[in-house]
């Protein structure tokens, strides 16, 4: 792997944790953002890595938000050149471009989240697949408190994963949620002892690496991309994934291994 300034890597078995790494407050910033962009292309096509685990590298923050000295900097730069716009006009900023990256990767992505995740921190967990939160955590999207809204796809991830009313009342009003709350709404999977965070992302992660790669890469295809298309036009995307993997080999092998009773769908 390439070593990387903000990221702290490391293999577990087969899946790759990265720890996100800007003390004292874990801030991300825009070179955070380039360096987890090359991460997304580097593990894309690593057949090795089977999951792949964001976590904070600082203690219990998973990413306070996004450095607003730097959004400050952009907004008097804006407000005195009168631009309409931000760098770049109309294109998709860096951060979107990341979080559609991680999005669209083969594999699973697990945010394993220690604690805060407020803002940026939060919109980086809501492109994940899997969010677990350590008990003591927070997380939310509190960017209409300092006059902006949450600009790197929370209005769009939140509201999707939430529902129209939820996503309104919790980004309106600026709200963090703790933990056990994130999870009672759904804004995360599980809440977990901080000692637990990361075993309980490993298993999950060890768990996900006992199904075809094949297969994960393709549902998540058909949930993300289906979900945006009109049911019949996403009924045909599923039935192409779905002859891809008849004809994979995993599918013939473990097909015929449970109709021979040579194995139970618990033991596969």
């Amino acid at each position: 792997m390439t070593e990387y300034g903000f990221l702290k890597t490391r293999h577990k078995g087969t899946a790759l944790i990265v720890e996100l790494t800007n003390p004292p407050r874990n801030l991300l910033n825009a070179p955070m953002v380039a360096e987890l962009t090359a991460l997304a292309d580097e593990v894309r096509h690593n057949s090795e890595v089977r999951a792949l685990i964001l976590t904070g590298g600082v203690d219990k923050i998973f990413v306070t938000h996004y450095d607003v000295g730097e959004l400050s900097t952009l907004s008097d730069r804006m407000r005195g050149s009168g631009a309409s716009t931000g760098p770049g006009g109309t294109e998709l900023h860096g951060m979107h471009k990341l979080l559609l990256k991680l999005q669209s990767l083969p594999h699973p992505v697990i945010a394993a989240i220690n604690g805060t995740a407020m803002g940026g921190g939060c919109e980086l967990a809501l492109a994940c697949d899997f969010r677990y939160i350590a008990k003591g955590g927070r997380i939310g999207l509190p960017e209409a408190r300092v006059g902006i809204l949450p600009g790197a796809g929370g209005t769009q991830r939140m509201t999707r994963l939430l529902g129209i009313a939820k996503a309104t009342e919790l980004m309106l009003l600026g709200e963090v949620v703790h933990a056990d709350e994130a999870e009672r709404i759904g804004l995360v999977h599980r809440a977990v002892q901080p000692e637990r965070l990361m075993p309980e992302a490993l298993a999950l992660a060890g768990e996900l690496a006992k199904r075809p790669p094949l297969s994960i890469a393709l549902i998540k295809q058909c949930i993300l991309k289906g979900s945006e298309m009109p049911l019949q036009e996403a009924l045909h995307f599923e039935q192409d994934a779905f002859w891809q993997t008849m004809r994979s080999e995993d599918a013939a092998r473990l097909m015929r291994e449970y109709t021979k009773g040579e194995r139970t769908l618990s033991e596969m």
